[in-house]
């Protein structure tokens, strides 16, 4: 199957007292990394998010607008970034962007389970009434639905996206809202594997920390800076 691939990595980490969510490690690995080695079978891949340097050559960046305006946002940029990429591209990218968008978030440090869950699903027999037309999205065992874990008909989410921008709704718009017109079908996915990082206890639990500098091993900001008041949001 032929994919491309939209990698959230913007958003004000106010959790996270300003740390970039795609800088923190886990096992000595971004979690920007760790997000591209899970989407590495895609045809293209596009990180929207601010510049932070060392992306692979082929890895294309882009920036929602204006920045910070949220996840609904970002993947219309990214939508447009590998459209406009696959347009210039030549003979090769004629064809135009692949039937299917697979769309994470660079906060979940094991999402690769998750993805190989999403793939083999949309390879193997629908099921369900209309069989999710539209894509498949990640359903944690606790019945929670991650759809920036998701495998997107690139069409019906242009179409969506061209729905919201129609309606001034991709600034500050919900993913949930962005996807509600979507023929959609969950998938469940390994435990752990749509776990995600918004605080630094959530950090803690999944064994994620912050190399920057001034800051402790545990990923939490040092005594310093917190007798600064610069304490995770």
């Amino acid at each position: 199957m032929e994919f491309d691939a939209v990698i959230l990595a913007g958003g004000r980490s106010t959790r996270l007292g300003g740390v970039p969510k795609a800088r923190l490690t886990a096992t000595g690995t971004s979690l920007l990394d760790l997000t591209l080695k899970a989407a590495g079978g895609a045809r293209r891949i596009v990180v929207v998010g601010p510049e932070l340097g060392g992306l692979p050559p082929q890895v294309l960046r882009c920036r929602e607008e204006p920045p910070f305006s949220g996840p609904a946002a970002a993947i219309a940029a990214g939508l447009a970034a590998l459209a406009g990429e696959h347009a210039g591209a030549g003979e090769q990218a004629a064809g135009g962007p692949a039937a299917q968008t697979l769309v994470l978030a660079c906060d979940m440090p094991r999402v690769a389970a998750a993805v190989g869950a999403l793939l083999a699903a949309a390879d193997g027999p629908a099921e369900g009434p209309g069989g999710g037309r539209d894509g498949v999205m990640a359903v944690a065992p606790d019945g929670r639905t991650q759809p920036l874990a998701g495998l997107y008909r690139t069409a019906a989410l242009q179409r969506a996206v061209g729905d919201a921008a129609r309606r001034n709704a991709l600034e500050g718009g919900s993913v949930f809202a962005l996807l509600a017109s979507l023929e959609l079908r969950t998938v469940p996915v390994p435990p752990g594997s749509t776990d995600d990082v918004d605080t630094w206890d959530d950090a803690s639990a999944l064994g994620v920390s912050d190399p920057g500098p001034g800051r402790s091993g545990n990923g939490r900001p040092n005594s310093t800076l917190e007798a600064n008041g610069e304490k995770p949001g």
